[in-house]
This record gives structure tokens, sequence and C-alpha cells, in this order.
């Protein structure tokens, strides 16, 4: 616990920012909401605010307490918050995100002067073709992609022996709230560098606990969309039954601004073609933060998630009181039938799944991809074992490769099995039997 004491108040530190106005700016875990006013009212600018998160990733994620948790700057961030800056002065103001600055986890596409890797060496030259499909969205939003953060290689589906926050591009991503700690993962940069205060909010990806568990153990908030909510194009994959991208921040508000940033149609996504989800999602879901918002609601707890940690558990019970005191309707316990009946199933088809996706993400990338095929990857490492492979192998890899095509019955059966566990007997059971609006539980204990 000494690395959190002794740490905490380095973050919590204020970095100047230059400013026009008589007051001076401090970066000190500013909302989007009081950043947009600043630059509304000609106190900041996009260019000083990203100019000063530069700064701080120099200070804070390169040295001093090395968290480790930005893979790559953005070389063309201060040029583009310079391009809003005069979008802004000429009156034209682009949406939500106009002038701030986003992080995005580095299996996300973008088409510049940045690396698209999932953390491995074998992409490490790897600039796809065009920008993933949320980045296009936050773009036209005004967001200042300040750069990629680093990640659990290949999202943590490499060796079922990984580190979280480890890949071999990036090194280890350090907790910046106990740096002998683990920041969990696989979206690990991208939940140090928003509780490290380097940018404003980041993007990160979930398969399974991707994104809520480094956000619990970062102490920040994230959302793990609908599947189909966020399009998944230009994304390096694990599966589509499971993969989606989702917004990490430090309030509920501004999780919800970047998530409707990042939303839009794609129907080149399964997911969405579909239909899972309205055809037309909200574009803003600022009416929904209603502080009154959990009057008459119906909340179920599940128990059996509790008990892990006596802490967490009393924080839980306390969180459990507020949710009443505010008219919640408390129903304690609530059985899951399905809980923790489905790790065999789902690997099953991860394991098929990310062999299949990848491949066509690979070719996706056309003549110039470093790989061509999860087989190839497979042996870079081994040709590069002392790099990539001195802390642990790539067993689910090599699993994944042997694994025949999506038209397989032992794949069918292992995805129906998943529905009807996560869906029927889990979740949506749940809910329909308790008549219940949402679900409440732990996500994770402290970080180990």
């Amino acid at each position: 616990m000494g690395a959190m004491s002794a740490l905490a108040p380095t973050l919590a530190s204020k970095e100047g920012i230059s400013a026009k106005g008589p007051e001076p700016f401090e970066l000190d875990e500013f909302t989007i909401a009081e950043l947009q006013k600043g630059m509304m009212r000609g106190r900041l600018t996009a260019h000083s605010i990203a100019e000063s998160y530069l700064r701080r990733i120099e200070k804070v994620d390169r040295s001093g307490p090395a968290v480790n948790s930005v893979i790559e700057v953005n070389p063309d961030a201060l040029a583009i918050a310079q391009e809003l800056d005069g979008e802004r002065k000429a009156g034209k103001t682009r949406g939500l995100l106009h002038g701030i600055p986003v992080l995005i986890k580095d299996n996300i596409g973008t088409h510049d002067r940045m690396m698209t890797t999932a953390g491995s060496l074998a992409l490490s030259s790897s600039v796809p073709p065009d920008d993933a499909f949320l980045v296009g969205r936050l773009r036209e939003a005004g967001a200042v992609i300040l750069g990629k953060t680093n990640l659990s290689e290949w999202a943590n589906f490499r060796s079922g022996h990984s580190t979280s926050g480890w890949s071999g591009r990036g090194g280890l991503t350090r907790n910046p709230y106990a740096l002998d700690r683990n920041p969990c993962g696989s979206s690990s940069g991208s939940g140090a560098a928003v509780a490290a205060n380097l940018c404003t909010v980041a993007v990160g990806t979930e398969t399974d606990g991707s994104v809520v568990c480094p956000s619990s153990i970062n102490g920040i908030v994230g959302i793990k969309p609908t599947l189909g909510l966020v399009s998944r194009g230009g994304i390096v994959p694990i599966a589509h039954s499971q993969d989606t991208a989702g917004p990490m921040a430090r309030t509920v508000s501004d999780a919800a601004l970047l998530l409707a940033a990042m939303t839009g149609v794609d129907l080149a996504d399964q997911a969405m073609a579909m239909k899972r989800i309205p055809a037309t999602p909200p574009a803003d879901y600022k009416p929904y933060l209603d502080p009154m918002g959990l009057r008459g609601k119906r909340l179920g707890v599940v128990r059996k998630l509790f008990g892990f940690h006596d802490a967490v558990d009393r924080l839980m019970e306390e969180a459990i009181k507020e949710m009443k005191r505010q008219g919640a309707e408390i129903v304690d316990p609530v059985e899951i039938e399905s809980l923790r009946k489905f790790e065999e199933s789902e690997m099953e088809v991860l394991l098929y799944e990310f062999k299949a996706d990848l491949n066509t993400y690979l070719a996706a990338l056309g003549p110039s991809a470093p790989v061509k095929s999860l087989r190839e990857i497979i042996e870079f490492n081994e040709r590069n074992r002392e790099k990539e492979m001195r802390y642990f192998g790539q067993d689910l890899f090599v699993k994944a490769e042997a694994k025949g095509p999506l038209t397989e019955k032992a794949y069918l059966d292992a995805l129906e099995k998943n529905h009807r566990l996560a869906r029927t007997e889990g979740i949506d059971g749940a809910c329909n039997k308790f008549h219940l609006d949402a679900l409440v539980a732990p996500t994770a204990g402290p970080a180990w």
C-alpha cells in the first residue's frame, strides 16, 4: 500500500495550460463539459489542451512514475487541434467532442501516421487502409485522437497464462494508484491513462471483461455497450459474437457523451445488420442522465458475485443503501441460474471465431500486411521468442489455429449453449423472472 500512498499525490498534481484569458487553466481531471465551456468562452483552445496532455504523458507516462499506458502518441495531434480551433473561430463546431483529446486502444485502426498492432511485434508496421468506423465517428464529432494505448497483447487472447497490461510492443502498463499492482486488462492502457489524467476520455474494447475490469481496478467508469451499438469495423478482433468497443471515462456523463459519439449505423457489421438494437441509436445520451432516474426502478442484487473481498462487499452494501434512498426497489437476492456454467463453451466459440475473424481482418489489410494469417503470426512469434514469448507462450493461438470452419457442429453447439446460458438462463432470464430494470453486483476485487 506504500506505493499507493506515495503515487496518488503525484498523479493528483496539476499541470498548467497557457490560456489567453486572465485566469490560468490547470489540467486537473476536467470533464468534457468543463473543457467545452472553456473553449466556447475563449479561455481555452483545443491546441493548448492537447499540448498540456502531451506534456503530462511525457511527465507521468514516459518518466516519473512511468505508468507506460500510452504506446504511441499521434504526431499530428497538435496540428489536428489547431485545425479544430480554426473551425471554432470560424463559427463551426463538429459535435460533442470538438477539441476534446481522446486516447484509443491499439487494436482500433487508424489510417494516419500511427500503427495499429494489438500490441504485437508481428503487426508492428501495420497501418490499416481506413480508419475504424468508430474512429471516423470520433473525428466527425471533433475529437483529437491523441494517441494509442497499450493493452494486454492481442486483447489478452494469446495465452491462458498472460499478464494483463503487457504487450511485446508496449511492455508493461502499471496501475497509476499502486505501481506494484496490476491495472487489469485487456484495455489496461486506456484504464490507466484515464485514471492518471493523461486524456479526457479513452476507448477500450471488450470480449469478456476487458473494459469493465480495468475500469473497476483503475477507479473509473467503463461501459460495455450492447453488441451492435458500436461498430467493430476496423478493430483487430477476437470473436464477433462478443466483441465491442466501449467508452472509458472519469465520470458517467463523460462516458455517455463518448458513447454517443462512437455510435452509428454500419451495416457492414453483422451485429448491426441483424438489428439487435434500434435502427437509429440515440444521438445524445445526456437526456438519460436523470438525477431522479432510480425512482421506481427494480434492481436485483446478484449475491453469488459477493463474498470475495470484505472491503468491496462493505462498499457495495453502502451503494445498495444509497440506491434505495434514491427511490430504487431492491430485489435481494436474485439468482442467475447459469452463473459460471459457460466457461468451456465460451472458450470454444472464441477459439473458432478468433481464427476466422483474425484471418478476415488480416486479409482486409491488403498486400502490405506484415502477416497474412494466424499461422504466420504463430510462426513469427516462434522466430522471435526472445522478444514475444519471454514471459508466456501462445497456447490459445495454437488451439485456435487447430479449429475448423464456423460450419462445424462443435462450434454451432457451443454458440447455441452460450446464447441459452447468457440469455434465457442468464441475464435476460433473471430480469424477466424478477421484473428487473437492472442487476447490481461488484465488477471485481481490488488490484492484485
